[in-house]
This record gives structure tokens, sequence and C-alpha cells, in this order.
């Protein structure tokens, strides 16, 4: 909507509720000119901002004001993107943040960003590069627990457990606990009852969610991989059995997304550090 061929930031219903105040006379007519006008003015502000927020690249329109708005900058997705792409978005992104994260990138993709961007480092297995201004270190209280069923399901967790370290927090990585032989779970318990959030990666049937949401009191975070036999169905076995869990408090995410389960747990740790120390 426009009031005197300017775009405002008010919706309809806002402008309804300020006519309907003037009509009742709660309002004058000068009060909400200026009411109008201020909305005008905070709308060109924030159109401004978002303009200076977004960097265009041609092949990309990188929000650069991401970490501003939810604490962590935009993080590249590397599969589908050439080399000189790559290179080209995390060096436009150092220029701007204090860490970024690439995820899916493959050996050869990732050797082309480390000879251009200083400091960077590839994590093999987690197939992720990596980048920090200053050494990162854990920014809040308390630890994620990454609990992995089997060795064949370590790209997904690994992929978590940097995730998890980039944005802060620290990481207990509990690998090979899968329910085939369930007393190696048991005796890991102890180190995962005292995490402020679990991720818990395995493929198969994907039990191991089911178990470790039932033995636990902090939030479970499921990620089923594709690995399996064929009945597996690239992880839609597991993804099903996540889903329907009897065991409360797991949440599930998409299948191989270890990114998406390491951020939302890095959320829960922060934003349970800064409770605490409110």
């Amino acid at each position: 909507m426009s009031v005197n061929g300017g775009a405002s930031s008010c919706s309809s219903a806002e402008l309804e509720r300020l006519l309907r105040d003037v009509r009742g006379g709660a309002v004058d007519v000068e009060e909400a000119l200026r009411r109008i006008a201020s909305m005008q003015e905070g709308d060109r502000e924030a159109r401004g901002l978002m303009s200076q927020e977004v960097a265009d690249l041609g092949y990309a329109q990188l929000d650069l004001g991401r970490q501003r708005r939810t604490g962590f900058p935009e993080v590249i997705y590397g599969e589908g993107k050439s080399a000189e792409q790559l290179v080209g978005i995390f060096r436009r992104l150092t220029e701007n943040a204090d860490r970024v994260l690439a995820t899916r990138v493959s050996a050869d993709k990732a050797a082309a960003v480390l000879a251009e961007v200083p400091g960077a480092t590839y994590e093999s297995i987690a197939r992720c590069v990596t980048w920090f201004r200053e050494p990162n270190v854990p920014l809040h209280d308390g630890y994620i627990a990454v609990v992995c069923a089997g060795t064949s399901d370590l790209p997904v967790a690994e992929e978590a457990a940097v995730t998890i370290a980039c944005m802060g927090s620290r990481v207990e990585k509990v690998y090979d606990v899968g329910v085939a032989g369930i007393h190696r779970l048991l005796r890991r318990l102890p180190v995962i009852r005292e995490a402020n959030a679990i991720v818990v990666v395995a493929g198969m049937e994907g039990a191991l969610a089911s178990v470790v949401g039932g033995l636990v009191s902090k939030p479970v975070i499921a990620v089923p991989t594709s690995i399996g036999y064929g009945a597996s169905f690239g992880g839609l076995s597991a993804l099903l059995t996540m889903l329907n869990s009897c065991a409360t408090g797991v949440t599930v995410v998409n299948i191989d997304n270890g990114f998406g389960a390491g951020y939302s747990a890095a959320v829960i740790n922060q934003n349970r550090t800064k409770g605490a120390e409110s």
C-alpha cells in the first residue's frame, strides 16, 4: 500500500486500526500523520539496510546480514557448485563474517578453496571446509553429544560435529555404539546424559534414536542415514523408524542431514547458556 505516494511498512490491518482510532477520537489527525510518516521512514531504512546486506555475485545472492539476525553466517552448500563458485562465495563471506562453513565439499573442490583462502581447513570425513578469523574456541558452556551407531555413519556424524564446533559449542563424540551391541552404548551413558543436547546418527533400521531417547532427559535430534542394505531404501527405513519413535523428546531431521541436526543442537545449547546467564 502507499500513503501520499510513498511505500509504507504498515500492513492494511495496522492502517485500518489507525483510521478507526482517528474516527473514534482516540487519535487525532496530526498524530495519525506522524505515525504514518514514521512507518514510511522505517520502511525506507529497512529497504536500504536490506540492499546493503545482499552481495550479488551473479551466480549467488549472498545473505551478509544473516549472522546479525540469527547469530551465525550463511552456510555454503557445496554440492552442485563449481570450484570457482565455491572460491568466490567463500572469499566474499570471509570479508563479512568471523567464521565460514561450507558443507558437502569434495576433496578436489576443497583443494581449490584452500589454495585461495588462507587459513581455511578441510575436514575430509565430514566433507566440510571451515575458516575462522580468530582461533575457534567454545563460546558456550556445556557440550553436545554426537552419538553415532556405526563407522559407516561417520561422515554424517562428523558433519554434525563440525557444525556444532563452528557454532561455538563443545562436542563429545560417542561413536560405534549401535544397538547390535547395546553394552557399548550403556558404558558411555554418563557422558551422553550430561550433554545439553544429543545428536543421534544411525542407518539400517535407525533404532538407536529411540533407545537413547528412552534413557535421557535432554532433547534428542535424530539423523537417519542412507547406510543399509536394499530394504533400507536409502535411509527411508531409518527415517520412518525415527519418525514413529515411541520415545519422547526425539526430533527428526532429513536423511543424512548432519548439518541440520548439528545446527539445531548448537542453537539449543546456545540458548541454554543464555538462559543460565540471565
